[in-house]
């Protein structure tokens, strides 16, 4: 609980004489200061995603044309009213759209859909230096702040529809860019995420396998089944609570499966490369294993590599050790294969040069 919060809960209970106080009035006046921290956070969160939004300027600005566009997904998964006014009306979200300064207008150029991970994340300047990666090598890049992500205020947090609809918001961020753009090449979109990011990466092309081509699904959440049974109750909740799914893996297993990449594995016919690592401490070695064998069990054609114990555990190719940065050469090679951007990467030294603006 926020400090503000705590100071404010704290008056109420002074204001109020205990003596005489029931159970009922206490618990109410106990839901009344949690609801004010709630909302605080929010407000914090909103706070600090204005002054992210600033620092992409100051991080990306030199080699990307940088914009954050309003689009429109699918109406809300949980409505309470149905009937009432705008209940049935698209959900509106931002996206982030990042344009190499180098292009030529005139030209096609590859898009990469780069979608963020977290339960309730958001695509913040963690990325920079993926971005300035992409940016070099002449990605246009659009990455979705879809439904449930932090930063836009508690009922949009509220949105969330993991697995579900946030994948039509993230189709919807393609589709906006190709017809938006026209140097964007239809022809050529690769979608990459890692984590939850990852998940609807997968998602993604088994739903519109005809828009995609290549995907990078990185330590992807791949199977919410069994990620309830070693994850604790504070996570679940994320995912029971009334505004979310609403029920837990155990009252309704099939729905948790259908929103799972390792029961949809059937519809795979993209090019695909798969990243994990057997130290993450959050999407388990085991559940991406479970996602490899699935694909295999198809006769899927598709790349993975399993890494060892490598340091970074859940975030252990994103972060900015030589062996990290040794990784992503490995993806971008990969997706290359199938988007051919302008100037691809090829060595070390070109990621590092495009990346970390201290040593050109």
């Amino acid at each position: 609980m926020k400090p503000i919060c705590l100071f404010i809960g704290f008056l109420l209970l002074i204001a109020i004489p205990v003596q005489g106080q029931t159970d009922e009035n206490l618990a109410k006046l106990q839901k009344n200061i949690e609801a004010l921290a709630d909302a605080n956070e929010h407000r914090l969160d909103i706070l600090e995603k204005k002054i992210d939004d600033v620092l992409w300027f100051n991080r990306v600005g030199d080699v990307a044309f940088i914009d954050k566009v309003y689009i429109t997904g699918p109406p809300r998964a949980n409505v309470k009213n149905p009937t009432a006014m705008g209940a049935k009306n698209p959900l509106k979200f931002w996206s982030y759209v990042f344009i190499p300064k180098q292009i030529d207008v005139n030209k096609k150029y590859p898009l990469v859909v780069l979608v963020h991970g977290g339960v309730h994340g958001d695509f913040s300047t963690y990325h920079t230096h993926i971005v300035r990666e992409l940016m070099a090598q002449g990605y246009i890049v659009v990455a979705p702040e879809y439904r449930g992500s932090t930063g836009y205020g508690q009922s949009f947090w509220r949105n969330i529809d993991y697995g579900g609809l946030e994948v039509q918001d993230s189709e919807a961020s393609r589709a906006y860019m190709v017809e938006n753009y026209s140097f964007v090449d239809k022809n050529k979109v690769g979608v990459v995420g890692w984590s939850h990011g990852g998940l609807i990466g997968l998602m993604s092309i088994f739903q519109y396998p005809q828009n995609y081509a290549v995907c990078f699904a990185g330590v992807p959440v791949s199977d919410l089944v069994a990620r309830m049974g070693y994850h604790d109750d504070g996570y679940r909740r994320l995912f029971s609570a009334d505004y979310h799914i609403g029920k837990t893996a155990q009252e309704n297993v099939e729905e948790y499966r259908r929103r799972s990449p390792v029961w949809n594995v059937e519809k795979l016919q993209t090019p695909l490369l798969i990243h994990t690592n057997t130290n993450d401490d959050d999407v388990h070695v085991l559940e991406v294993e479970t996602l490899i064998r699935a694909l295999k069990a198809e006769g899927k054609k598709f790349e993975y590599e399993i890494f060892k114990d490598i340091a970074g555990g859940h975030s252990f190719d994103r972060i900015d050790t030589k062996q990290s940065r040794e990784i992503r050469l490995k993806i971008w090679t990969f997706i290359a294969k199938y988007l051919n951007p302008p100037t691809p990467i090829k060595t070390l030294k070109d990621m590092e040069k495009a990346a970390y603006i201290m040593i050109q």
